[in-house]
Protein backbone atom coordinates (compact mmCIF):
# COMPACT_ATOMS: atom_id res chain seq x y z
CA UNK A 1 0.00 0.00 0.00
CA UNK A 2 1.46 3.37 -0.87
CA UNK A 3 0.50 6.36 1.51
CA UNK A 4 0.70 9.97 1.07
CA UNK A 5 -0.43 13.00 2.54
CA UNK A 6 -3.34 14.92 0.24
CA UNK A 7 -4.25 18.72 1.03
CA UNK A 8 -8.40 19.01 1.33
CA UNK A 9 -9.35 22.58 1.14
CA UNK A 10 -11.99 23.92 4.00
CA UNK A 11 -13.91 26.93 2.77
CA UNK A 12 -13.57 30.43 5.23
CA UNK A 13 -15.93 32.26 3.30
CA UNK A 14 -17.94 29.64 1.54
CA UNK A 15 -17.29 26.29 0.18
CA UNK A 16 -16.78 25.42 -3.45
CA UNK A 17 -17.53 21.98 -4.34
CA UNK A 18 -15.34 20.29 -7.54
CA UNK A 19 -16.91 21.06 -10.90
CA UNK A 20 -19.34 23.55 -9.02
CA UNK A 21 -19.27 27.43 -8.16
CA UNK A 22 -16.62 29.76 -8.40
CA UNK A 23 -13.47 29.07 -6.20
CA UNK A 24 -13.38 30.38 -2.35
CA UNK A 25 -10.58 31.59 -0.27
CA UNK A 26 -9.38 28.16 1.01
CA UNK A 27 -7.52 27.02 4.25
CA UNK A 28 -5.26 23.60 3.14
CA UNK A 29 -5.63 20.60 5.24
CA UNK A 30 -3.97 17.69 5.25
CA UNK A 31 -5.17 14.24 5.51
CA UNK A 32 -3.36 11.37 4.94
CA UNK A 33 -4.37 8.78 2.32
CA UNK A 34 -3.72 5.45 0.60
CA UNK A 35 -3.15 3.59 -2.60
CA UNK A 36 -5.30 0.78 -2.14
CA UNK A 37 -4.23 -2.93 -2.85
CA UNK A 38 -4.27 -6.60 -2.14
CA UNK A 39 -2.67 -8.35 0.41
CA UNK A 40 -2.28 -10.90 3.21
CA UNK A 41 -4.06 -10.52 7.10
CA UNK A 42 -3.97 -11.99 10.15
CA UNK A 43 -7.66 -11.62 11.91
CA UNK A 44 -8.45 -12.65 15.23
CA UNK A 45 -11.20 -14.90 15.05
CA UNK A 46 -12.97 -14.48 18.66
CA UNK A 47 -15.52 -16.59 20.22
CA UNK A 48 -17.28 -16.58 23.82
CA UNK A 49 -16.89 -19.60 25.84
CA UNK A 50 -17.29 -21.46 29.49
CA UNK A 51 -14.46 -23.50 30.48
CA UNK A 52 -14.70 -26.97 32.28
CA UNK A 53 -12.64 -29.95 33.07
CA UNK A 54 -11.80 -32.66 30.45
CA UNK A 55 -12.95 -34.60 32.96
CA UNK A 56 -15.50 -33.36 35.28
CA UNK A 57 -17.45 -35.87 36.83
CA UNK A 58 -20.33 -35.43 39.44
CA UNK A 59 -20.53 -37.38 42.38
CA UNK A 60 -23.79 -38.95 43.50
CA UNK A 61 -23.93 -41.87 45.72
CA UNK A 62 -24.82 -45.10 44.85
CA UNK A 63 -26.98 -46.43 47.75
CA UNK A 64 -29.29 -44.36 50.50
CA UNK A 65 -27.99 -44.07 54.20
CA UNK A 66 -26.84 -40.96 56.38
CA UNK A 67 -23.85 -39.15 55.56
CA UNK A 68 -21.56 -40.05 58.49
CA UNK A 69 -18.24 -37.74 57.09
CA UNK A 70 -17.40 -35.23 54.43
CA UNK A 71 -13.97 -35.53 53.86
CA UNK A 72 -13.44 -32.94 51.25
CA UNK A 73 -13.56 -28.73 51.20
CA UNK A 74 -14.78 -26.85 48.63
CA UNK A 75 -11.43 -26.24 45.78
CA UNK A 76 -9.66 -28.60 47.66
CA UNK A 77 -7.49 -30.61 45.30
CA UNK A 78 -8.07 -34.30 45.56
CA UNK A 79 -6.03 -37.35 43.69
CA UNK A 80 -7.84 -40.28 42.15
CA UNK A 81 -8.73 -42.50 44.84
CA UNK A 82 -9.03 -40.14 47.62
CA UNK A 83 -12.09 -40.46 50.18
CA UNK A 84 -14.77 -37.95 49.51
CA UNK A 85 -17.75 -39.01 51.74
CA UNK A 86 -18.56 -41.88 53.83
CA UNK A 87 -22.01 -43.00 54.55
CA UNK A 88 -23.26 -44.88 57.15
CA UNK A 89 -21.82 -48.32 56.17
CA UNK A 90 -23.45 -50.95 59.11
CA UNK A 91 -26.56 -51.77 57.09
CA UNK A 92 -24.20 -52.62 54.54
CA UNK A 93 -21.93 -54.41 56.86
CA UNK A 94 -25.06 -56.80 58.03
CA UNK A 95 -26.04 -57.45 54.64
CA UNK A 96 -22.44 -58.70 53.93
CA UNK A 97 -22.24 -60.84 56.76
CA UNK A 98 -25.58 -62.55 56.34
CA UNK A 99 -25.14 -63.04 52.64
CA UNK A 100 -21.47 -64.67 53.16
CA UNK A 101 -23.09 -66.78 55.89
CA UNK A 102 -25.65 -68.11 53.13
CA UNK A 103 -22.52 -68.48 50.75
CA UNK A 104 -20.86 -71.10 53.39
CA UNK A 105 -24.58 -73.09 53.95
CA UNK A 106 -25.19 -73.48 49.95
CA UNK A 107 -21.20 -74.54 49.94
CA UNK A 108 -21.92 -77.16 52.13
CA UNK A 109 -24.97 -78.27 50.74
CA UNK A 110 -23.51 -78.44 47.21
CA UNK A 111 -20.45 -80.34 48.66
CA UNK A 112 -22.94 -82.93 50.15
CA UNK A 113 -25.17 -82.93 47.18
CA UNK A 114 -21.39 -83.71 45.06
CA UNK A 115 -20.82 -86.88 47.42
CA UNK A 116 -24.18 -88.06 47.17
CA UNK A 117 -23.91 -87.74 43.24
CA UNK A 118 -20.62 -88.94 43.08
CA UNK A 119 -21.37 -91.91 45.26
CA UNK A 120 -24.81 -93.02 43.09
CA UNK A 121 -22.71 -93.05 40.36
CA UNK A 122 -20.27 -95.37 41.62
CA UNK A 123 -23.42 -97.81 42.48
CA UNK A 124 -25.27 -97.39 39.65
CA UNK A 125 -21.75 -98.68 37.97
CA UNK A 126 -22.22 -101.60 39.73
CA UNK A 127 -25.36 -102.11 39.00
CA UNK A 128 -26.64 -101.39 42.50
CA UNK A 129 -29.01 -98.88 41.36
CA UNK A 130 -31.26 -97.92 38.92
CA UNK A 131 -30.65 -94.74 36.12
CA UNK A 132 -33.60 -92.78 38.29
CA UNK A 133 -31.67 -92.72 41.06
CA UNK A 134 -28.44 -91.55 38.94
CA UNK A 135 -30.19 -88.90 37.72
CA UNK A 136 -31.91 -87.98 40.63
CA UNK A 137 -28.97 -87.48 42.36
CA UNK A 138 -27.19 -85.68 39.33
CA UNK A 139 -30.38 -83.20 39.44
CA UNK A 140 -30.34 -82.17 43.31
CA UNK A 141 -26.15 -81.80 42.75
CA UNK A 142 -27.03 -79.10 39.83
CA UNK A 143 -29.65 -78.02 42.18
CA UNK A 144 -26.62 -77.27 44.69
CA UNK A 145 -24.35 -75.88 42.37
CA UNK A 146 -26.83 -73.57 41.16
CA UNK A 147 -28.23 -72.00 44.47
CA UNK A 148 -23.84 -71.55 45.71
CA UNK A 149 -24.02 -69.30 42.63
CA UNK A 150 -26.81 -67.16 43.75
CA UNK A 151 -25.84 -67.27 46.85
CA UNK A 152 -21.99 -65.99 45.61
CA UNK A 153 -23.64 -63.47 43.55
CA UNK A 154 -25.53 -62.39 46.52
CA UNK A 155 -22.42 -62.17 48.72
CA UNK A 156 -20.36 -59.37 45.89
CA UNK A 157 -23.31 -57.68 45.49
CA UNK A 158 -23.56 -56.98 48.93
CA UNK A 159 -19.53 -56.58 49.53
CA UNK A 160 -20.36 -53.92 46.49
CA UNK A 161 -22.95 -51.88 48.24
CA UNK A 162 -20.67 -51.41 51.02
CA UNK A 163 -17.84 -50.08 49.03
CA UNK A 164 -20.53 -47.85 47.98
CA UNK A 165 -20.40 -46.36 51.25
CA UNK A 166 -16.91 -44.69 50.76
CA UNK A 167 -17.04 -42.75 47.92
CA UNK A 168 -13.95 -41.96 46.23
CA UNK A 169 -12.90 -39.25 43.76
CA UNK A 170 -12.24 -40.87 40.27
CA UNK A 171 -10.17 -38.48 38.79
CA UNK A 172 -7.93 -36.00 39.72
CA UNK A 173 -9.18 -32.38 40.17
CA UNK A 174 -10.57 -29.72 42.11
CA UNK A 175 -13.79 -30.33 44.38
CA UNK A 176 -16.82 -27.75 43.50
CA UNK A 177 -19.68 -26.63 45.75
CA UNK A 178 -20.55 -29.07 48.38
CA UNK A 179 -24.44 -28.57 49.17
CA UNK A 180 -24.82 -31.91 51.61
CA UNK A 181 -23.08 -31.79 55.44
CA UNK A 182 -22.64 -34.82 57.40
CA UNK A 183 -25.75 -36.20 59.45
CA UNK A 184 -27.60 -35.47 56.23
CA UNK A 185 -30.17 -38.52 55.08
CA UNK A 186 -29.10 -39.16 51.11
CA UNK A 187 -30.07 -41.25 49.06
CA UNK A 188 -29.30 -42.83 45.73
CA UNK A 189 -28.78 -39.98 42.98
CA UNK A 190 -28.33 -37.47 45.17
CA UNK A 191 -25.56 -34.60 44.16
CA UNK A 192 -23.02 -34.23 46.47
CA UNK A 193 -20.25 -32.20 44.55
CA UNK A 194 -18.53 -32.20 41.55
CA UNK A 195 -14.71 -33.18 40.77
CA UNK A 196 -13.28 -30.83 37.85
CA UNK A 197 -10.34 -32.91 36.20
CA UNK A 198 -8.60 -29.75 35.76
CA UNK A 199 -4.56 -30.93 34.65
CA UNK A 200 -6.40 -29.50 31.03
CA UNK A 201 -9.54 -27.66 30.34
CA UNK A 202 -12.07 -27.25 27.27
CA UNK A 203 -14.03 -24.30 25.85
CA UNK A 204 -16.88 -25.60 23.93
CA UNK A 205 -18.17 -22.63 21.08
CA UNK A 206 -19.83 -22.30 17.75
CA UNK A 207 -18.21 -21.68 14.57
CA UNK A 208 -19.36 -20.29 11.56
CA UNK A 209 -19.20 -23.08 8.76
CA UNK A 210 -17.62 -20.36 6.23
CA UNK A 211 -14.88 -20.10 8.39
CA UNK A 212 -13.77 -23.45 7.45
CA UNK A 213 -14.30 -23.47 3.98
CA UNK A 214 -10.66 -22.03 3.37
CA UNK A 215 -9.15 -25.26 4.91
CA UNK A 216 -12.08 -27.35 3.45
CA UNK A 217 -10.86 -26.25 0.18
CA UNK A 218 -7.32 -27.07 0.30
CA UNK A 219 -8.59 -30.66 0.64
CA UNK A 220 -8.20 -31.70 3.80
CA UNK A 221 -9.46 -35.24 3.58
CA UNK A 222 -9.76 -35.98 7.21
CA UNK A 223 -10.78 -34.36 10.63
CA UNK A 224 -7.86 -35.16 12.09
CA UNK A 225 -5.53 -33.47 9.28
CA UNK A 226 -8.09 -30.60 9.58
CA UNK A 227 -7.01 -30.00 13.48
CA UNK A 228 -3.25 -30.66 13.39
CA UNK A 229 -3.93 -27.41 10.55
CA UNK A 230 -5.88 -25.52 12.92
CA UNK A 231 -3.52 -22.21 14.22
CA UNK A 232 -3.11 -22.56 18.70
CA UNK A 233 -5.73 -20.87 20.34
CA UNK A 234 -5.52 -17.70 23.17
CA UNK A 235 -7.63 -17.55 25.85
CA UNK A 236 -9.04 -13.93 27.08
CA UNK A 237 -10.64 -13.74 31.00
CA UNK A 238 -13.58 -11.55 30.84
CA UNK A 239 -11.22 -8.77 32.50
CA UNK A 240 -9.17 -9.05 29.07
CA UNK A 241 -6.08 -10.42 30.35
CA UNK A 242 -4.57 -13.01 28.78
CA UNK A 243 -3.83 -17.12 29.77
CA UNK A 244 0.03 -17.35 29.27
CA UNK A 245 -0.02 -21.19 28.04
CA UNK A 246 -1.78 -21.40 24.33
CA UNK A 247 -4.22 -23.76 23.57
CA UNK A 248 -5.24 -26.17 20.55
CA UNK A 249 -8.48 -26.86 18.67
CA UNK A 250 -8.84 -30.59 19.43
CA UNK A 251 -12.17 -31.20 18.04
CA UNK A 252 -14.79 -30.02 15.55
CA UNK A 253 -18.18 -32.19 14.97
CA UNK A 254 -19.09 -33.34 11.88
CA UNK A 255 -21.69 -31.75 10.95
CA UNK A 256 -23.30 -28.65 10.57
CA UNK A 257 -26.06 -27.35 12.57
CA UNK A 258 -28.55 -26.41 10.46
CA UNK A 259 -30.58 -24.35 12.87
CA UNK A 260 -26.85 -21.73 13.19
CA UNK A 261 -25.25 -22.82 10.56
CA UNK A 262 -22.41 -23.45 12.81
CA UNK A 263 -20.09 -26.62 13.49
CA UNK A 264 -19.14 -27.06 17.55
CA UNK A 265 -15.52 -26.67 17.90
CA UNK A 266 -13.53 -27.41 21.58
CA UNK A 267 -10.10 -25.45 22.47
CA UNK A 268 -8.14 -27.46 25.17
CA UNK A 269 -5.87 -25.88 27.31
CA UNK A 270 -3.22 -26.87 29.45
CA UNK A 271 -3.39 -26.34 33.32
CA UNK A 272 -0.21 -27.41 35.16
CA UNK A 273 -0.70 -24.83 38.19
CA UNK A 274 -4.72 -24.89 38.70
CA UNK A 275 -5.32 -21.67 37.28
CA UNK A 276 -8.22 -22.17 35.23
CA UNK A 277 -11.56 -23.19 37.27
CA UNK A 278 -14.31 -25.05 35.46
CA UNK A 279 -17.21 -22.42 34.81
CA UNK A 280 -14.82 -19.30 33.94
CA UNK A 281 -16.55 -17.19 31.38
CA UNK A 282 -14.19 -15.73 28.66
CA UNK A 283 -13.12 -15.77 24.99
CA UNK A 284 -11.39 -17.80 22.99
CA UNK A 285 -9.29 -16.08 20.13
CA UNK A 286 -8.03 -17.92 16.65
CA UNK A 287 -5.69 -16.04 14.40
CA UNK A 288 -7.51 -16.59 11.21
CA UNK A 289 -5.32 -16.33 8.01
CA UNK A 290 -6.86 -14.60 4.82
CA UNK A 291 -5.30 -14.46 1.83
CA UNK A 292 -5.05 -12.06 -1.00
CA UNK A 293 -7.67 -8.95 0.11
CA UNK A 294 -7.89 -5.82 0.27
CA UNK A 295 -7.31 -3.91 3.40
CA UNK A 296 -7.88 -0.88 4.56
CA UNK A 297 -7.33 0.97 8.27
CA UNK A 298 -10.35 1.13 10.49
CA UNK A 299 -10.42 4.74 10.70
CA UNK A 300 -10.78 5.02 6.61
CA UNK A 301 -14.47 3.58 7.22
CA UNK A 302 -17.62 6.19 8.36
CA UNK A 303 -20.08 4.33 9.58
CA UNK A 304 -23.73 5.81 8.78
CA UNK A 305 -26.56 3.97 10.38
CA UNK A 306 -26.06 0.75 8.25
CA UNK A 307 -23.93 1.48 5.61
CA UNK A 308 -20.16 1.58 5.62
CA UNK A 309 -18.58 4.57 3.76
CA UNK A 310 -15.15 5.07 2.36
CA UNK A 311 -13.83 8.40 0.44
CA UNK A 312 -12.02 7.73 -2.63
CA UNK A 313 -9.86 10.55 -4.50
CA UNK A 314 -11.10 11.21 -7.81
CA UNK A 315 -8.86 11.91 -10.53
CA UNK A 316 -10.46 15.61 -10.81
CA UNK A 317 -8.28 15.95 -6.67
CA UNK A 318 -12.15 15.61 -5.16
CA UNK A 319 -13.04 13.43 -2.72
CA UNK A 320 -16.27 11.60 -3.16
CA UNK A 321 -17.75 8.85 -1.01
CA UNK A 322 -18.62 5.35 -1.76
CA UNK A 323 -20.25 2.15 -0.03
CA UNK A 324 -18.20 -0.29 0.48
CA UNK A 325 -18.76 -3.99 2.28
CA UNK A 326 -16.61 -5.60 5.03
CA UNK A 327 -16.06 -8.62 6.23
CA UNK A 328 -17.58 -9.78 9.76
CA UNK A 329 -14.38 -9.67 11.40
CA UNK A 330 -11.23 -7.26 11.17
CA UNK A 331 -8.33 -7.31 13.34
CA UNK A 332 -7.21 -4.05 15.68
CA UNK A 333 -6.57 -1.75 13.09
CA UNK A 334 -7.84 -2.91 9.57
CA UNK A 335 -11.29 -4.01 7.80
CA UNK A 336 -11.19 -6.36 5.17
CA UNK A 337 -13.33 -4.38 2.06
CA UNK A 338 -15.14 -7.15 0.60
CA UNK A 339 -16.84 -5.08 -2.40
CA UNK A 340 -16.93 -1.08 -3.45
CA UNK A 341 -13.11 -0.61 -4.16
CA UNK A 342 -10.84 -1.63 -6.41
CA UNK A 343 -6.97 -2.36 -6.72
CA UNK A 344 -5.07 1.25 -7.33
CA UNK A 345 -8.05 3.51 -6.48
CA UNK A 346 -6.95 6.16 -3.63
CA UNK A 347 -8.83 6.38 -0.60
CA UNK A 348 -8.50 8.99 2.94
CA UNK A 349 -7.40 6.66 5.70
CA UNK A 350 -7.30 9.26 8.38
CA UNK A 351 -10.08 12.17 9.63
CA UNK A 352 -12.62 10.84 6.80
CA UNK A 353 -15.45 11.91 9.20
CA UNK A 354 -14.03 15.45 8.40
CA UNK A 355 -14.60 14.86 4.50
CA UNK A 356 -17.39 15.97 2.84
CA UNK A 357 -18.90 15.14 -0.51
CA UNK A 358 -17.38 16.88 -3.84
CA UNK A 359 -14.34 18.73 -1.27
CA UNK A 360 -11.15 19.75 -3.44
CA UNK A 361 -8.24 18.11 -3.50
CA UNK A 362 -4.75 19.66 -3.42
CA UNK A 363 -1.60 17.56 -4.23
Amino acid sequence: MKNRWIFIGAAVLGLAACGGNPEAQFVPTSYPTMEVSKSDITLPLKYSATLKGTSDVTIKPQVSGQLMEVCITEGQQVKKGDVLFRIDSRDAALELESAEANLLAAQASESSAKLEYESTQNLYEKKIVSKYMLDNASNEYKQAQASTAQAKASADRARVNLGYCTITAPVDGVIGSIPVYAGDQVNAGTYLTMVSGNAKMYAEFSVSESVLEERAHAEVKDNESLLAGMPDATWLFKNGSEYPLKGRITSITGTVDRTTGTLTCKATFPNPDGGLYSGIQGTVVIPFEVSDVMVVPQNAVVRLQDKSLVYKVGPDSCAYSTIVTTAGISSERDLVVTSGLEVGDVIVTEGANNVYEGQRVIF
